[in-house]
């Protein structure tokens, strides 16, 4: 065995002792309730003082923790989805941090195989869903460098012609991945996942964003028709039990800490 052979094998060792550590760092995590009650104080506060807000991925405000944003990297590394569908547009930011991580991929891929990228060519792509897309958010997301890879459709989520269309649109896709993010009551989250959770391919994620809204206090979003009780977690609650396919990724959580998505990151494991 010569020395080429020999460096694969050490890194690959290092690599596994490395992920060994991890597991064992977020397992204990799991057990450490002062670190979990100082996390959840920290989003607490912070959510009241709109931390959220001051955020911009490439240009375009996106309204997620970093922590969060960091966390959709991984899943899109891990998965290399060639479709990611996302409900809830806003501004646009987490559109563009979808399609830049898709381009990512491509780029990775190109350096794999040995072969020029050409950026305006590749069949991953981003389908986005909102009730409103607001004028001026819709042309600054037409405008970007990315554009080219969005999909923008308007209309409610839920509603049958909506579902419709973005089904015809994931047809020619295998490795889907889904991000839930637009009301946040209970009834609406179960619908959209009753629309698109079955669109996610086995190994990779649906992400249902704003669970954490039934871990504070009551009435906290006065000016939100969502509360605790109703809201993305009692929706993923009541839902995970009759869709054994999908199980909660709970390293993932404890590995973020803060986070708008407790219980949320749902990852299919079978078909």
């Amino acid at each position: 065995m010569n020395s080429d052979q020999i460096v694969p094998l050490e890194k690959n060792k290092q690599t596994a002792d490395f992920e060994s550590e991890r597991q064992n760092r977020l397992l204990h995590y799991q057990q450490n309730e002062d670190f979990k009650q100082l996390s959840h104080a920290w989003l607490r506060t912070s959510m009241h003082e709109k931390y959220v807000y001051n955020f911009e991925w490439l240009g375009r405000p996106i309204i997620q923790y970093p922590q969060d944003i960091m966390a959709i990297q991984e899943l899109v590394w891990t998965v290399r989805p060639d479709l990611i569908i996302e409900t809830g547009i806003a501004h646009g930011g987490s559109l563009i941090l979808s399609a830049s991580l898709l381009a990512l991929l491509d780029f990775a891929d190109a350096i794999e195989a040995g072969t020029t990228l050409d950026p305006k060519v590749s069949k991953r792509k981003v389908i986005g869903v909102d009730i409103d897309i607001r004028s001026h958010n819709r042309t600054a997301i037409e405008a970007h460098p990315f554009a080219h890879r969005i999909e923008m459709v308007q209309g409610s989520s839920i509603s049958e012609d909506t579902i419709i269309q973005v089904k015809r649109a994931a047809k020619d896709f295998q490795r889907v991945m889904v991000l839930l993010d637009s009301m946040h009551t209970h009834d609406h989250v179960t619908a959209e996942l009753d629309a698109y959770a079955a669109l996610v391919t086995p190994g990779s994620y649906c992400v249902v964003f704003d669970t954490f809204v039934e871990d504070m206090p009551l009435n906290f979003f006065s000016d939100r028709p969502w509360n605790v009780g109703n809201n993305p977690k009692t929706a993923v609650q009541a839902w995970l039990p009759s869709h054994p396919e999908f199980e909660v990724d709970t390293l993932l959580e404890s590995k973020l800490q803060v986070t708008v998505a407790p219980h949320g990151f749902l990852r299919r494991i079978n078909k």
